[in-house]
């Protein structure tokens, strides 16, 4: 009996162990498996890493290479805009110098007209000078030589020195010069056609001196001349006149049409301000 306890015992014991050992092996197996799961899992949480690693590395060569086609463009554009700029600009240079250049040949042209009605009147600058209360005769010679210019003022006592005997166009014509502000007032009311006035007056007046006959006439001989050009002059002007769409006006003097014509326009100014 107690042999067989014995051989139980050992059985028993030997089972256990044998379930001990397989209950340790499934562990060990259980264990196994976890971890290669834990492996895999390892792997591709790294691999999922390495995937987001690279894509962020590849979003910003696309995002340099947006930048920079921005870059090239907003480049071209300052460019663009730089050189609309600077091509407005070279014109109003360009502009400004043309205007520059034709306001010199002007103040030649006035400057050598001024030197030859001093000369004409047999006056040295210093003479011209002293007539007209300056300090020095630097600034006419500046005038004559085209490198200056002349106030309002000067210009009127210049008129009543050297163009007493008909200061207008005188005034004008250097107004015109040296003044364009006061020319254009001047023009607006009309008197830019005073010069244009008397310079048709001095063609009639040629045609009569260009003849020494009709320095020999009598006055009777001279009368019928007249009335024949009266009369030439009359038809003549009635066809360009019709020509031209000229209305014909009443006979009246230079002096009261110059005086109608400035009346009208200072009116026409004056209602423009008023509505203004």
């Amino acid at each position: 009996m107690a042999g067989n306890d014995h051989t139980g015992s050992g059985q028993d014991k030997s089972k256990s162990s044998s379930e001990k050992n397989r209950q340790d092996g499934s562990e060990d197996g259980a264990r196994a498996l976890k971890e290669k799961e834990k492996g895999s899992m390892n792997q591709s949480a790294s691999g999922k890493a390495k995937q987001e690693k690279e894509a962020p590395s590849k979003k910003p060569s696309q995002d340099e290479a947006g930048t920079l086609i921005d870059r090239l463009s907003e480049l071209t554009n300052s460019a663009f805009r730089l050189a609309k700029k600077t091509t407005g600009t070279s014109l109003k240079v360009g502009k400004a110098l043309i205007r520059s250049q034709d306001q010199l040949k002007l103040m030649v042209s006035a400057g050598e007209s001024l030197r030859d009605l001093r000369e004409v009147a047999g006056l040295t600058i210093s003479e011209l000078t002293d007539a007209l209360n300056l300090k020095d005769k630097t600034l006419l010679e500046a005038v004559e030589n085209g490198t200056a210019t002349l106030s309002f003022e000067l210009i009127l006592r210049l008129a009543a020195l050297l163009a007493r005997n008909d200061p207008i166009p005188f005034i004008l014509r250097f107004t015109r010069t040296y003044n364009p502000e006061i020319w254009g007032i001047l023009n607006d009311w009309g008197l830019g056609r005073i010069p244009l006035h008397f310079e048709r007056e001095r063609k009639f007046m040629n045609i009569y001196r260009s003849h020494d006959a009709a320095r020999k006439l009598s006055d009777e001989g001279f009368e019928k001349v007249l009335e024949f050009t009266r009369k030439a002059f009359e038809l003549s002007l009635h066809f360009i006149a019709e020509q031209e769409k000229i209305q014909e006006e009443e006979n009246r003097s230079a002096e009261e049409v110059l005086t109608e014509e400035l009346r009208q326009r200072t009116e026409k100014n004056k209602n423009y301000r008023d509505g203004k």
